[in-house]
């Protein structure tokens, strides 16, 4: 078959113009990948393997476009694929959790979620843009503050950083204590539910034999009533820790906005 014209092209940027990152179709659709035939690690990529290919079709509930606005909706020659992610449906539990951050290999999207659909981050496929300007349009997100948290999630779940073992035993009480307040009716799972993310660094290195760690807890925007609270609730576990043998022999902390972060802190990871 030819290629589209001119005529054709014009037409499918068209459509394709109204497409935003974020925003999904939902139907059945194939989810191709690559497996090895010798070793296959699901039970798709065994079936495959049965019949002697290196690669895989698995049904999705739909797809979720993750490639950013601009270059989704640019015309250039060069720039006329697009990135996919499978949607999958999980229980209204995970669902939340994965609003909320708690699972970074999923994306909320809340154009579908109230079905119980989620982006599996993990698994990325490519297309031609041609096939997502032909797909049934969902908006995925409604508000630019929905935008940005799912821009946010996409960004974390690419560059976010593997932590040391030792320090994730170490954090694990502070983690375990937020995690069973966020969600009460109480001056602690307010000023929980007022936290963006939380940063850690580690000085002079992750790999060094005693090592002073700096956390940040920021803050949507800035509320003084809460700002003591945060302090006193997040941190109130790791004295107990520290305790322990172990590497980590210092802990500082700070409440801060984006805002309030230097360059060198932000940097971090």
């Amino acid at each position: 078959m030819a290629r589209l014209d001119a005529t054709g092209r014009e037409q499918v940027d068209k459509q394709r113009s109204n497409w935003r990152q974020g925003d999904c179709t939902v139907g059945e659709n194939w989810f191709l990948f690559r497996t090895d035939a010798e070793g296959p690690l699901t039970r798709v990529g065994a079936d495959a393997a049965i019949q002697d290919l290196d690669s895989a079709e698995t049904v999705a509930r739909g797809f979720a476009v993750v490639t950013r606005t601009s270059v989704l909706i640019r015309c250039r020659e060069d720039r006329r694929f697009a990135e996919v992610c499978p949607l999958v449906r999980v229980g209204e539990t995970v669902v939340h959790e994965i609003k909320r951050g708690r699972r970074p290999y999923y994306g909320y999207i809340p154009g579908v979620a109230r079905d119980r659909l989620v982006a599996d981050l993990d698994r990325v496929m490519t297309v031609e843009k041609v096939v997502v300007a032909k797909w049934e349009r969902i908006r995925g997100c409604g508000t630019d503050d929905d935008a940005r948290r799912l821009s946010i999630a996409l960004a974390r779940k690419r560059a976010r950083m593997a932590f040391p073992d030792d320090f994730v035993e170490f954090a694990s009480p502070l983690m375990r204590r937020m995690s069973s307040k966020h969600d009460k009716q109480t001056d602690e799972g307010r000023a929980l539910r007022s936290l963006r993310e939380i940063r850690a660094r580690a000085a002079p290195s992750w790999d060094a034999d005693a090592v002073e760690l700096m956390f940040w807890f920021i803050r949507g925007e800035y509320d003084s009533r809460s700002q003591d609270r945060i302090w006193d609730y997040c941190l109130s576990t790791l004295p107990e820790a520290q305790r322990s043998p172990g590497r980590f022999v210092r802990v500082d902390g700070a409440v801060q906005t984006l805002d309030d972060l230097t360059a060198r802190a932000s940097a971090g990871p």
